[in-house]
This record gives structure tokens, sequence and C-alpha cells, in this order.
């Protein structure tokens, strides 16, 4: 029996006191603990106002609490309002198309700089283009109004300069689409290149040179080598941008076209949408609007993650 409960005492595993480490490793994570508190899980209580018809009455835990009940109506005026497709059609067809070229061409500028012999010269193109990204898109709207302002834009000045009559860029809703297309990846491409760029160069410069030995082509170590290895890369961006398929940048679609309602059928998004209501005091709709979005971009987050674990489980990120 004394031999039995001895065998015991040595299975079962000693229970673990708190060390130093730990308390070290507590308080260096409690800053971040303490904004996701503050920031990301307390004020996830103003979800209850998506079902209330919210009118404000003292302060805002007493107009929550006063406010009545509304149900799903928030809900079914977003759904049935007039612009309920043009706000879904511009944010996930815009969306669809930032998704495609922000992982295409960052890629393959990537690749191009990251096969540029001159390391001092990669430095240059680099930094040329990740600078757009920490511009505020009001400064941006700034510098595209210095190009499509009707009487002094530069475009315009270009246009009369040849004897043809300036355009009104603000009330032509046709050229916008790729305008706003090619902003965005202009401001972002930067920063999605060195991500990518960061991988390549963390590449164990062997397997290249056992290719060159081997005979391949730069193609094919970029098909054989770099691709296979950014894959994960790539598909974790992936992932994560189509968890944003129903966001949109509010920037880039009020402050660039200057809030103009002219563009009204290429620039309504759900975001500026959601300002709207803010703005003729509609809190309670654009809660519902801006519940909607999180509660779909996590479905589509975790489908994508779904079906690229299906095809390749090794890339899936949960």
């Amino acid at each position: 029996m004394a031999t039995k409960n001895k065998a015991d005492a040595v299975l079962k595993p000693k229970k673990k006191r708190w060390t130093r480490d730990d308390l070290e490793l507590t308080l260096l994570a409690a800053p971040t603990m303490l904004w996701y508190l503050l920031f990301s899980f307390i004020p996830m209580f103003g979800i209850i106002i998506a079902f209330k018809d919210f009118r404000i009455n003292g302060n805002f835990i007493q107009s929550v609490f006063s406010s009545k009940w509304s149900g799903f109506e928030n809900f079914r005026f977003m759904f049935t309002s007039q612009d309920a497709w043009i706000v879904l059609r511009n944010t996930l067809g815009y969306n669809i198309v930032f998704i495609i070229l922000g992982i295409v061409v960052p890629v393959t500028m990537a690749l191009m700089v990251g096969q540029l012999q001159s390391k001092r010269l990669g430095k240059v193109y680099q930094t040329a283009m990740f600078m757009p990204y920490f511009l505020s898109w009001v400064v941006v709207a700034a510098i595209v109004w210095g190009f499509l302002s009707f009487d002094k834009g530069l475009v315009n000045s270009m246009i009369t300069a040849n004897g043809s009559d300036p355009v009104n860029w603000y009330m032509t809703a046709g050229p916008w689409p790729f305008f706003l297309v090619f902003l965005n990846l202009w401001k972002g491409l930067g920063y999605s290149m060195v991500v990518y760029l960061a991988t390549i160069t963390g590449i164990d410069s062997t397997y290249y040179e056992a290719a060159v030995i081997d005979g391949a082509t730069k193609w094919q170590q970029v098909r054989y080598i770099t691709l296979p290895i950014m894959k994960t890369v790539i598909i974790i961006m992936f992932i994560l941008s189509v968890g944003r398929i129903f966001y949109s940048d509010f920037g880039l679609f009020y402050q660039v076209p200057h809030a103009s309602n002219s563009l009204h059928d290429v620039t309504y998004t759900i975001d500026v949408m959601v300002y709207n209501m803010l703005k003729s005091a509609t809190i309670g709709m654009a809660s519902a609007a801006a519940f909607f979005q999180s509660v779909m971009g996590c479905v589509t987050i975790l489908i994508a993650n779904w079906v690229v674990r299906r095809i390749d489980p090794d890339s899936a990120m949960i």
C-alpha cells in the first residue's frame, strides 16, 4: 500500500507555483489587456443600441435603458431602404477588387524588388512606395483636388491647353471607380509589399544556389522556390482581407470625392451610410449597420479560413 502511494506521488505532476517570470510577463501584458478591456470589450455593451429606438435621455446609460425596444426594425430599414442595393454593391464590389489587386500587385512588386542586385536601389524603391501609406486621406483628398479641380486642376489645365473643354470631375461618376481603385492601391501598396518582401528576404539563399547549379531560370526560381515559401503569408493576408470585405475606408469614399452628391452611386458604402445616419441622429440604424458589418466580417473570415483549411490545412489560421 505504501509503495502504491509513493508511485502515485511520483506520477502525479507537481502543482506549478507562481514564479517571478510569470509576474513579469503578466505586468508586460497588462497594458495591452487593459487597452482591449477598455476599448474592445466594454464598448460591446453598445450593441444593444442596434435593437432599440435610441433616444437621448440624460447620460448614455440612462438613454440606453430608457429607450424602447425596436427588435429588428433598424435592420429591416437598412435592407429595405432605396440605397440598400447601392451600398452592398459598392462595398462588396470595391473590396473584391481591392483584395485581388492587393495581393497580385504587391507580390509582383516584392518579387521585382527582391531580384534587384543593388540593395541600395531596392531600399530607395521601398521607401518611395511606402511613403503614401503614411499620408492621411485628408492630404490625399487635397492632392486629388489639385489634379481634378474644375478651375485650377492640373488635368483640366492640360485639357484646355489642347483646346478641349474642361471636365467637372466631381460631377462625372464614370471615371471614379478607377480613381478609387488606383488611390487605394497606391496608398496601400508599400505596406503590403514590405510584408511580402520581408518573407522573401528570410528565404535561405542556398535554395537559389542549388537551383542555379541545376540550371533553373529566374522564373523557375520564383515559381518553385519563392512563391511556395510565400504561400502561407499570402493566404494569411488574404484571410485578413476577406474579414474586412464588409468594411470600406471612410476617408477614401467620403473625403476624397468631397462627399459629392453626383458621385453617390459609385461612392456610397456602408461606412458612409453609417456616418450619414449619425449626422441625422438615427443612432439605432447606424448601430445596426455597424453590427451587421461586424457579424458578417466574422462569418466571412471563418468561411475563408474553412475553405483554406480544406485545401491546405497547414496554411489555415485556426
